[in-house]
């Protein structure tokens, strides 16, 4: 089965990016993140969609 969501620290090794910078993009719009429980999650679509839109 497809991941649908992965965690912070999977989208900061995904994106090679900061966690900080990955906490900026999800605070203005550019990742779609959730949380479930205590966890923040990121929708691997919205990595996908990012990673579509800088190529």
């Amino acid at each position: 089965m497809e991941q649908l969501a992965v965690s912070i620290g999977d989208t900061v090794k995904a994106l090679g990016l900061g966690r900080t910078t990955v906490y900026a993009m999800i605070a203005d719009g550019r990742l779609e993140a959730f949380k479930l429980g205590r966890r923040r999650l990121v929708k691997a679509e919205s990595i996908r969609r990012l990673i579509a839109s800088q190529g």
